[in-house]
């Protein structure tokens, strides 16, 4: 089973995903960890982006998965905190618009999800990823809106930034998302919308469930 769930950033994927998959005790994937994966990967070791051949290498030589905690992790050793800094969130929709990126990510989103039902989130997921999911539901709400999400994140890591910062970065990485030419940020045809500026999180999470029921 394959529950995707899309939206842009801050818009309560993480959060709401986690929720889901405990309440149906089933695997949580978040594939945003992944792209910050490689995006903190990318900034460690000062790679160029626009240096083709060094950069495939680099990408190639590369293992994202999850440990049993699931964690990301890069190369065996694992990533928390550090990935979630806005260095990472600022550089993160570039390097995931990259072909080579995206191609490598979606073979092991695929290659994950076909060990067990899981609750997979992203931007492509109901798109792209997993077109035929079972369930697909789409998160959104407004900038300003998630700024102040993104803010409360932030200054649990030590980060601290402005709001109207946060609002013009959120926006710009709206446009970078949903510009792109691989897998845009888009709602499936088939997603089912979730305003969650409307809504609690508690109320997000029952609304999937009790949807997912009823089908």
């Amino acid at each position: 089973m394959i529950i995707a769930i899309d939206g842009p950033s801050a818009s309560g994927k993480s959060t709401t995903a986690k929720g889901v998959s405990d309440q149906l005790n089933i695997l949580h994937l978040d594939t945003g960890a992944m792209y910050r994966a490689i995006t903190w990967a990318c900034i460690d070791e000062d790679i160029d982006l626009t240096e083709n051949s060094r950069f495939s290498m680099f990408i190639e030589n590369l293992e994202i998965g999850f440990n049993p905690n699931n964690c990301v992790t890069l190369n065996g050793m694992a990533l928390s905190d550090e990935i979630r800094k806005n260095k990472i969130s600022s550089k993160v929709s570039e390097v995931s618009a990259i072909a080579l990126v995206r191609e490598k990510m979606v073979v092991q989103q695929r290659k994950i999800a076909k060990k067990s039902d899981c609750v997979i989130e992203g931007r492509d997921i109901g798109t792209v990823v997993f077109p035929d999911a079972d369930y697909k539901f789409f998160l959104d709400a407004k900038p300003e809106i998630r700024a102040k999400r993104r803010m409360k994140d932030l200054k649990k890591i030590g980060e601290e930034t402005t709001f109207e910062v946060l609002v013009q970065e959120i926006k710009m990485r709206d446009y970078v998302d949903s510009s792109r030419k691989n897998s845009p940020l888009s709602k499936a045809k088939d997603a089912f919308l979730i305003e969650t500026d409307k809504i609690t999180l508690n109320e997000q999470i029952e609304k999937i469930i009790s949807l997912i029921k009823n089908k």
